[in-house]
């Protein structure tokens, strides 16, 4: 009776009130581009471009053999291993932990996951609760910082170039985040974002392999500045844009959100995307927690067994195949959702 509670407050349950959500979003008014040129921050398009310009040279010179000092083995390694770092400090901690409270964690695990989190370059933990908290409650209406009904490159990473929807500055005001704001890690961590940001996704990764093995600055840079910090940014963005428009809905069928194993494999477990958004609370975010490449739920659960994460919080088989027999799609079909 509890999961039952749980799922109606935050309106999962209901499927008249989706098709309801839904249909607010589908009477958006057609945006002209002469809007769009006006609502573009500068500022960020160039920071992004920059960046994945930067990817692509990068790339380019270990494709074509430009570089005259061979990358050493141990720095080619260090980037899937700091990629990891970040990816599951923004799964474990940022999602699960503070958008969801999906587990409990002591102070110890709470830092760990704060500074693997900074390690991702993202805005600051407050920032993303509140856009993830959001995007749940207004999925794929104007309210929705990434809404997936105004195409793939927007829900990708299209809405960070542009200012927020009026109707996503109205919804804000109405967010309770005092859970967060009484968190001192997160309010660090929102207090100095941009040294944290500069110190474990660039200084950090960049001074580990010429230190520890003798890299070159220049191939340091190049992976961990460039194609490190490029794969991690549309790892994380892709749950929001894949995992909302391909894939199968076996809970849920009249919802975006989708079951997508690729997404999943790039972001440590986060693709099983129609499971969690209509069992939000669940920290494994999938019904299968070590499947689909679910890394997450390893380390949440390895912290449970020293006692540093707790009060795990899951919904029960019994409820999981309730809910699939009453809106799921019975045949499991893949689809997209234009």
């Amino acid at each position: 009776m509890n999961s039952i509670k749980m799922l109606s407050d935050e309106n999962y349950v209901l499927e008249e009130s989706r098709k309801k959500v839904f249909s607010k979003s589908e009477d958006l008014k057609p945006i002209k581009s002469g809007q769009i040129r006006q609502n573009i921050i500068w500022q960020y398009v160039l920071h992004l471009l920059l960046f994945h310009v930067g990817f692509v040279i990068a790339c380019s010179v270990y494709a074509f053999g430009l570089s005259a000092v061979r990358i050493k083995w141990l720095t080619v390694l260090w980037v899937p291993m700091y990629y990891f770092i970040g990816e599951l400090g923004v799964a474990a901690g940022a999602h699960r932990l503070w958008s969801h409270r999906a587990y409990k964690a002591n102070l110890g695990l709470r830092i760990v996951l704060m500074l693997m989190y900074a390690a991702a370059g993202l805005y600051c933990i407050y920032h993303w609760v509140r856009d993830h908290r959001i995007h749940h409650k207004y999925s794929e209406t104007d309210a929705d910082p990434h809404n997936a009904k105004r195409g793939f490159f927007f829900s990708h990473i299209g809405w960070l170039m542009v200012e927020r929807h009026p109707e996503y500055l109205r919804r804000q005001k109405e967010l309770d985040l005092s859970d967060i704001i009484a968190d001192p890690v997160v309010m660090f961590n929102k207090k100095y974002e941009n040294e944290l940001y500069i110190t474990f996704c660039f200084v950090i990764p960049t001074a580990v392999p010429v230190i520890f093995w003798g890299e070159t600055l220049l191939h340091a840079i190049l992976t961990q500045c460039f194609i490190r910090y490029v794969l991690i940014l549309n790892a994380i963005w892709s749950v929001n844009s894949f995992a909302h428009l391909w894939g199968h809905r076996p809970y849920n069928r009249v919802i975006n959100p989708a079951e997508n194993s690729i997404v999943s494999l790039v972001a440590c477990g986060e693709g099983s995307h129609n499971y969690h958004h209509t069992f939000p609370w669940d920290y494994k975010a999938s019904e299968w927690p070590y499947m689909r490449f679910n890394f997450t739920t390893l380390w949440i659960d390895a912290f449970s067994k020293i006692g540093w994460a707790y009060d795990l919080r899951e919904a029960s088989p019994a409820f999981v195949q309730k809910v699939m027999e009453e809106i799921g799609d019975k045949y499991n079909e893949s689809s997209l959702i234009h």
